[in-house]
């Protein structure tokens, strides 16, 4: 899958350049992707740098929290749960800890914690893996849970907003939680069909009944409160719940006698080594990315799609907005700086720009997660993971279009 993917990029790319030249005179089209593919390459590596601290300092302190048994704790009380998700994986192993902490990690936007735990969740579960080249069935819910996102506290969405001038940044707080609300949903649901998961087992209702209650719960309570207390409250509850976790696991080890800098050395060994593994694939997925994007590929794709829906005798309005939902999956620096161009353009509270804005809060980008993630076990066949998580943009897409419409149509 990843290989037909790849290539499709350059082949894809390829004939957009052709087009630009041949129909539109445009020979310039083949140095902006030469200059892009050597651009992506810089940008890898200076990735990597980030990587290898953060890898580094995370997988260290988990090394302490494993020995210390709250790995382990975590992971007998989501057993029942991932017993029907992931019925391949034992019950009380590791992973399925790792796999609650990085998804409690992203739903508070804390990507540096994140993305370190579940590279170790997905080592976790390769151990498990039959294949060393194939992707099992848990590694691809976990990665398209992954990808869909699940953000409560967009604190990013809000800066931007701040750095453009909206008179209030919070405006698509709702609309964002509903959104990516959609697409964790969606992504479940489509993987849970390809492996024919029993999702109306009681076990799983009696899991995800209550954490849907007690996530309305906290939506409700958000959404009266002020733009400023939001803030202040989004930008502490991310910092205490960091800082917390280092401290809960430092105290924990010393309370259980671990050793725990000598434990702390030795997962960051082992940081440092799962950094080192990540840059060709990341070099290979963004060198691909920016061959696309220079080609000018999503400009004739984002044209047809006005064209079709104008055709239809709809409201273009959204159409404005797509750039940033068409990069999302591939960069997301690409789509951020098309969030901030739609904001400059159009206006911060414009309707293009608020649709652009919740759709940068309620997706990930699909490729760098499936490239690291997976690149970080040598894993090649993602078998159906791809088509669930795109399956899992969509619906946060479109559902971010319609919420978006809903509030400020």
């Amino acid at each position: 899958m990843l290989n037909g993917l790849w290539l499709s990029f350059f082949l894809l790319g390829a004939v957009a350049a052709l087009a630009r030249w041949l129909l539109g005179g445009d020979a310039s089209v083949f140095a902006a992707m030469v200059e892009s593919l050597f651009a992506m390459a810089k940008l890898s590596v200076e990735l990597m740098v980030v990587l290898f601290g953060t890898l580094t300092l995370w997988l260290g302190l988990l090394r302490i929290a494993e020995k210390a048994g709250l790995v382990d704790l975590l992971a007998r009380l989501l057993g029942p749960l991932f017993a029907r998700l992931m019925p391949e994986v034992p019950r009380g192993h590791p992973a399925l800890g790792l796999i609650s902490m990085n998804f409690a990690a992203n739903g508070l936007g804390l990507d540096n914690a994140a993305t370190p735990i579940g590279l170790k969740a997905m080592r976790a579960l390769q151990d498990l893996n039959p294949s060393a080249t194939t992707a099992s069935n848990a590694q691809i819910l976990f990665l398209v849970l992954n990808t869909s996102s699940l953000t409560l506290l967009p604190v990013s969405i809000f800066m931007y907003r701040v750095q453009q001038g909206a008179e209030d940044p919070t405006l698509v707080f709702l609309p964002i939680l509903l959104a990516t609300s959609a697409s964790t949903l969606a992504g479940l649901l489509a993987v849970a069909l390809v492996q024919r998961l029993r999702l109306w087992d009681p076990v799983v209702l009696a899991y995800l009944i209550p954490s849907a209650l007690l996530l309305g719960s906290f939506m409700a309570l958000l959404a009266g409160m002020s733009a400023a207390a939001l803030a202040a409250l989004s930008s502490l509850l991310g910092n205490l719940t960091l800082f917390g976790l280092i401290l809960l696991f430092l105290v924990v080890g010393a309370l259980r006698r671990v050793a725990v800098y000598e434990s702390f050395i030795e997962g960051a060994r082992e940081g440092f080594d799962v950094a080192k593994s990540l840059l060709p694939y990341l070099v290979a997925m963004l060198c691909a990315i920016g061959v696309l994007r220079a080609s000018g590929a999503l400009d004739f794709g984002l044209d047809g799609i006005r064209w079709l829906v104008e055709a239809l005798g709809w409201d273009t309005r959204f159409v404005d907005a797509l750039p940033t939902a068409l990069m999302k999956p591939f960069s997301g620096g690409a789509a951020r700086a098309m969030l901030i161009e739609t904001m400059e353009n159009f206006g911060v509270d414009s309707f293009p720009a608020l649709v652009a804005a919740t759709v940068q809060g309620s997706t990930e980008t699909t490729f760098y997660v499936l490239a690291v993630y997976f690149g970080a076990v040598g894993l090649q066949r993602a078998r159906h993971a791809v088509g669930c998580a795109l399956v899992a943009d969509a619906a946060g897409i479109i559902a971010a279009i319609g919420v978006c419409y809903w509030f400020f149509g």
